[in-house]
């Protein structure tokens, strides 16, 4: 079991529950995200939060109290009873 390192910055927020949205994009869009997500190892689906959270950041509006994206790969393992 692998224990989360506790110290300044290491202090993690309450999981929230993610939002689900359809999203209807030009399949020529569509192709060109994924291969753009591909070749920076992420989902399309990572790919295009990563840009709205680029896009909101530049605009100066991307809420203070939003997380840090969510870390690629398997989810960690729920510690045992």
């Amino acid at each position: 079991m692998t224990v989360p390192p506790e110290g300044p910055g290491s202090q993690r927020r309450p999981q929230q529950q993610r939002k689900q949205v359809l999203l209807r994009l030009d399949p020529a869009v569509y192709e060109a995200l994924a291969r753009w997500a591909g070749d920076e190892l992420r989902s399309a689906n990572a790919q295009i939060e990563f840009l709205l959270r680029k896009a909101l950041a530049e605009a100066g509006r991307l809420p203070r109290e939003t997380g840090p994206l969510p870390r690629r790969g398997r989810p960690p393992r729920d510690p045992e009873p």
